[in-house]
């Protein structure tokens, strides 16, 4: 074995920042993230990381960004579903028991709840909830314009309340009070309700 090591382009290196990052929150919290613990983790010298992301805020920022196109990669839905089959699809894919699903919702989750006292992650948390947000009810339109979805059905609200009710799901089924068959079943009945059939 030589000892030399792969050289990573700058979109790969920042991923594997990024993906230690995720790693770091997820076990030891948004205040309990120290840029060293980052550095270690994905074994390399913090100077890389300021390079990168300026500062601690700079990689928050990011971070936050990167668990958001993460989730949008697992939760895409395959092609030729109807619209609210590709609703039900996002929606349960929240709920994998995989370490990149349950670090993802880990991280937001503790952006969400670090926000709450800390105000530089306002803007952060608000505008990863209007992304999602948005992306729920683009897909709800999908299914009214589809007929598999009720036209009476209101997609801003009826994307927050649906957001709102995986994001509190989350939370019981990361500390394991929801196994995630249960946690898939929550979510098929909200749907029903929230997203009647099409006539």
């Amino acid at each position: 074995m030589s000892g030399t090591r792969t050289r990573l382009n700058t979109a790969d290196r920042k991923t594997l920042l990024l993906r230690a990052t995720c790693h770091v929150i997820a076990r030891r919290g948004v205040r309990g993230l120290r840029v060293e613990d980052v550095a270690a983790k994905a074994e390399v010298s913090t100077t890389l990381l300021y390079y990168h992301f300026t500062n601690r805020a700079g990689l928050l920022a990011a971070t936050m960004e990167y668990v958001n196109d993460r989730a949008g990669s697992y939760t895409a839905a395959p092609a030729g579903l109807t619209g609210r089959q590709q609703l039900l699809h996002q929606l349960l894919a929240e709920f994998q028991d995989t370490d990149e699903v349950r670090d993802n919702s880990a991280v937001w989750n503790e952006f969400r709840a670090t926000a709450v006292f800390d105000p530089s992650l306002h803007d952060i948390a608000k505008a990863a909830t209007g992304t999602w947000n948005a992306d729920i009810a683009d897909t709800i339109a999908r299914g009214q314009a589809d007929g598999s979805i009720g036209s009476g059905v209101d997609p801003g609200s009826t994307a927050e309340r649906l957001t709102a009710l995986v994001e509190g799901l989350s939370n019981r089924w990361l500390t394991g009070m929801l196994g995630t068959d249960r946690a898939h079943q929550q979510v098929r009945t909200a749907l029903d309700k929230e997203c009647p059939l099409g006539s």
